[in-house]
């Protein structure tokens, strides 16, 4: 993604949010970013690595957290009779598919993993302009294939399926870069605190968006295979606390020009 102003937020969308408005018009620096959302065969190679054993990727209050409450893998994951690698889902144990995102896992796992794997989180405004810049005519879309509703060409969203495809499963919701999934499937981590953006106004009570902003919550982008398509769009912000793992999240990595790492492809 190269260097450029880009258009962040909406004032005309008549479904926004108060935290997605008014829209306002950012510098982004050059940046690299996944082509996927980082897979369960990716993240194992971080825990079989002895990702939850070494500090050194981890922040301070990450490390704390993860001692505190003995984090070892991503929460529901587990092992079949045959010890292999499996996942609980709605009450059932399941094979752990290798290609599909990794989901149920928090702020702290997500940074974690991006310093092993030499990159890390998206800002939300990189996010953003990877899910909306059109470089053919330098506007922001309101989703990555275009200004056309979701359709089931584009995303994995509305509860039409009990899990996230695969990665790469939806060709048709790409970005023009070639930037998959960031619609749907599971919410992604960025590394942005949940903030006002300047001339924020509060509505339609102060309760939904305001007292929640500050350092302590992180946002995440792009909605999940339990998100209605009606919420979902390029400007939405959802945000949580980062200890958060009953969510359905997951995440992608982004890199610095100099070459802090290579994309996930």
């Amino acid at each position: 993604m190269p260097a450029g102003e880009v258009e962040i937020g909406t004032s005309s969308d008549p479904w926004a949010l108060d935290n997605e408005q008014p829209a306002q018009r950012v510098h982004v620096p050059a940046f690299s970013i996944d082509t996927v959302p980082v897979s369960n065969r990716r993240y194992l190679e971080f825990v079989e690595d002895g990702g939850y054993r070494r500090p050194e990727f981890w922040s301070e209050p990450g490390w704390r957290h993860r001692c505190d409450a003995e984090l070892e893998a991503p929460r529901f994951w587990t092992h079949d009779p045959a010890g292999r690698r499996a996942r609980r889902s709605f009450g059932r144990i399941v094979e752990l598919h290798p290609d599909e995102p990794v989901v149920h896992v928090c702020f702290y796992e997500a940074e974690a993993f991006g310093r092993w794997a030499g990159g890390r989180l998206p800002t939300e405004f990189e996010w953003e302009k990877a899910a909306r810049w059109d470089p053919a005519t330098g506007r922001s879309r309101a989703y990555p294939w275009g200004d056309e509703e979701p359709g089931p060409q584009h995303a994995n969203l509305g509860q039409c399926h009990l899990g996230p495809a695969v990665v790469g499963a939806y060709p048709a919701g790409a970005s023009p870069l070639g930037v998959h999934q960031l619609i749907g499937d599971v919410w992604e981590w960025t590394s942005s605190p949940f903030e006002p953006y300047p001339g924020f106004r509060a509505f339609p009570y102060r309760e939904y968006s305001e007292v929640f902003f500050g350092n302590d919550y992180r946002v995440l982008r792009g909605g999940s295979f339990g998100t209605d398509s009606v919420a979902c769009r390029g400007t939405f912000r959802n945000w949580d606390l980062p200890v958060r793992r009953q969510i359905f999240a997951g995440f992608r990595l982004a890199y610095d020009p100099a070459g802090a790492g290579e994309p996930d492809v």
